[in-house]
């Protein structure tokens, strides 16, 4: 478990000081993930070694939104004011990841019959 933690953290640290070195353009965490993504892909990281943290931190991340409700709360004065930009910003942003989901979905599948195939 202890090394799970290392390997996350790890790439967590990495994600944020790539995204600092590209001044943020990135978000560091989502880097940090893009990166574990990739190691786990070409099995530089085993699966097994941060399958019981990423558990943990599943079954319990309705932890994580918390700090974001609360920058909502003490935000709201701002937010009543631009609270059309941010409901239209919102569903564009919606139908904008279910199409590509949809596209990228289709994509794999496509891919996979042409595998299976083989």
């Amino acid at each position: 478990m202890l090394s799970g933690i290392f390997i996350i953290l790890l790439f967590f640290v990495l994600g944020e000081w790539v995204g600092w070195l590209i001044n943020g353009f990135i978000p560091g965490s989502v880097i940090g993930m893009m990166l574990l993504f990739a190691a786990l892909c070409l099995k530089i990281v085993k699966p097994e070694r941060i399958k019981p943290v990423a558990k943990f931190l599943c079954d319990n991340m309705a932890l994580f939104f918390v700090p974001a409700g609360v920058g909502i709360v003490n935000a709201l004065d701002i937010l009543s004011q631009f609270w059309q930009a941010v409901v239209i910003a919102c569903g564009v942003s919606t139908v904008v990841v279910i199409v590509v989901v949809a596209f990228v979905q289709q994509w794999f599948e496509k891919h996979r019959k042409g595998a299976e195939d083989r």
